[in-house]
């Protein structure tokens, strides 16, 4: 799509802060006005549309994508949502180890650990660590304080950990990037752990190193999108 604005700029709302480009207010592909609920968010958001060259280029708008699916996808139906994310405790990247060599056993138990322990203390929550690819079912228990953890979020910080969970395989890794537990480049590395190890032996091509990239920008702009966020305190 070609630009058809000079200028975007926010303004306070009832409800938070509005996008405007030349003075209309944008609205999301359900056609919703766009309103984010922080000044913080609603300055970045005009900035990815400042930056557009003489096309508008989606790709290059990931907080107005996150925004616009928080509006119209997670708002809808948030307990939907939230089992979505919720059924990823079930089978946590971080509960399921390697048989062998040991480097790598010892490589997942340095990234891994440290977060079991924290959402342990955190959410009040046992976790089954299995060995190999065979399903372990989690505690009931672990998986209703995980889900009722995702619950407890608003539309907006639920749409930021989707990225978070998908990409990295992990709610627990997600959570813990959510609540600045772990920083983001390090929550990315303990997701992609067991690819980067494969790399290391192997090597890989291009095209893996390509993808890979694409998904350190969509983790990296979602932990940009919660940070953007009031902070709150989320229940266990």
């Amino acid at each position: 799509m070609k630009r058809f604005y000079k200028q975007a700029a926010t303004e306070a709302v009832a409800g938070g802060y509005g996008i405007r480009l030349d003075g209309r207010a944008v609205k999301t592909p359900a056609r919703t006005e766009l309103v984010v609920p922080t000044a913080a968010l609603a300055s970045a958001i005009v900035g990815e549309w400042n930056a557009q060259g003489e096309d508008i280029d989606p790709r290059t708008m990931p907080l107005t994508g996150l925004a616009n699916a928080a509006l119209d996808r997670v708002l809808a139906d948030p307990p939907a949502f939230a089992r979505s994310l919720s059924a990823y405790a079930e089978s946590d990247l971080t509960c399921y180890r390697a048989e062998s060599p040991s480097e790598l056993i010892a490589r997942q138990c340095e990234a891994w650990d440290p977060l079991l322990d924290w959402a342990g203390e955190r959410y009040g929550v046992e976790f089954e660590i299995a060995t190999g690819i065979i399903h372990r079912p989690q505690p009931d228990d672990t998986i209703e304080r995980l889900s009722a953890a995702v619950r407890a979020y608003d539309p907006f910080r639920m749409v930021a950990l989707h990225p978070l969970v998908t990409i990295s395989g992990s709610l627990i890794i997600a959570l813990a990037v959510a609540e600045g537990e772990i920083d983001v480049d390090g929550a990315f590395a303990a997701g992609q752990l067991d690819e980067l190890w494969q790399a290391e032996q192997w090597g890989e091509d291009e095209l893996a190193v390509r993808a890979r990239e694409v998904k350190r920008a969509d983790f990296r702009a979602a932990a940009r999108f919660l940070a953007l966020l009031v902070p709150v305190d989320v229940a266990a």
